[in-house]
């Protein structure tokens, strides 16, 4: 190519520019490695399990404490939402509502989701720190990882920091906790960089007399008609699957993002497009047991078990059901349910409880 000496310089200032811009966005953006250790902290010292004992666990997407006033920008499926962050005193609010909600409920282990920590959206509030002084006198232990997070985000409607964790409490020992990243959706390199990076954390719990709970919560990616869910759900069926044949008792909660079989032809025609009709959930529900059942979340009182309340002018009650506990058969469930008489105008997610008793 000959070019001329004012081109020949533009072409390499344009070049110059673009690798500049690469690695501050590299810079910009977090990169995980595909397992490491967090830190457990426990605050104060805290009891074993016990072999046999009863245990209660709460899994909720407490959606970074933005409450229900709002339609926020990613709430829509072409991102047209008006909203791009809720206000000192929507946060305010519902970190109250959150408090309460837990304390009554009084479980043993509590997994939150979308818990923000220093992201520009929410004023850079640390709210784990902002939940867990709240909740001290309960929860002596905590794990935390994040699934977002970067020193700017050029989205324009984050176009700041971003800061995004899975939350973990525990009102008994934690002795180590870990996150294990889970497939990510595949999109444009440079984009991907300030993407939400799924990813399980894994904490254990011991068990007085030897062995251990593994308990862990996640929230995964929510379906666009792409193969990201299933990726995701393969992923996280290998790691149950080696729990299992390694005999040690385990539980995971979270915000799964999909379907139960049999719900999908109970959404109206417009808002099934993320979802398939055959659930990727599926591969788990026949592998382990699931809270709410198969039976539970398609049968004639569904509703009960809905979990998911969008923020979608089209919406006007929770609709779906998003959350879910599934448990190894070591456990023996005892009573669940979902809490959605007092908590519909704290999250676009409702809590989901279960109590379970665990081996001898």
């Amino acid at each position: 190519m000959n070019l001329s000496q004012p081109r020949r310089i533009l072409f390499i200032l344009l070049i110059v520019l673009l690798l500049a811009a690469t690695a501050a966005a590299w810079l910009l953006a977090w990169h995980p490695a595909g397992r490491e250790a967090v830190a457990a902290q426990c605050r104060a010292p805290a009891a074993l399990l016990q072999p046999g004992q009863a245990l209660k666990v709460m899994t909720w997407n407490v959606q970074y404490l933005a409450g229900k006033r709002y339609i926020f920008w990613d709430d829509l499926p072409d991102t047209t939402g008006p909203d791009d962050k809720p206000s000192a005193e929507d946060l305010a609010y519902t970190l109250d509502e959150v408090v309460r909600v837990i304390r009554d409920e009084t479980p043993d282990i509590v997994l939150l989701q979308e818990v923000d920590d220093g992201a520009a959206a929410t004023g850079e509030q640390d709210q784990q720190a902002l939940i867990g002084a709240r909740l001290a006198d309960l929860y002596p232990c905590s794990t935390a990882a994040f699934d977002w997070k970067a020193r700017f985000d050029p989205n324009p409607h984050v176009f700041g920091s971003a800061g995004r964790k899975l939350v973990t409490f525990s009102r008994f020992q934690i002795t180590s906790g870990e996150r294990l990243a889970l497939p990510q959706r595949a999109s444009i390199p440079l984009l991907r960089l300030f993407a939400p990076q799924p990813a399980l954390l894994q904490s254990e719990l011991p068990i007085r007399g030897g062995g251990k709970l593994t308990v862990i919560n996640t929230r995964l990616e929510r379906p666009n008609g792409d193969d990201t869910p299933q990726r995701q759900v393969d992923a996280l069926e290998l790691h149950l699957s080696s729990l299992q044949r390694a005999g040690q008792p385990w539980l995971l909660g979270g915000d799964l993002g999909l379907l139960p079989l049999g719900q999908y032809p109970y959404l109206p025609e417009v808002l099934r497009a993320p979802y398939r009709a055959n659930s990727e959930l599926n591969l788990l529900a026949a592998r382990f047991p699931m809270i709410p059942a198969v039976q539970e979340s398609s049968g004639a009182e569904q509703e009960n078990w809905y979990t998911h309340f969008p923020n979608d002018p089209r919406v006007h009650k929770p609709d779906r059901t998003l959350d879910y506990l599934i448990y190894s058969p070591r456990l023996s469930r005892i009573e669940a349910g979902v809490r959605s008489n007092d908590t519909l105008r704290i999250s676009n997610h409702l809590p989901l409880t279960g109590r379970f008793l665990l081996p001898h």
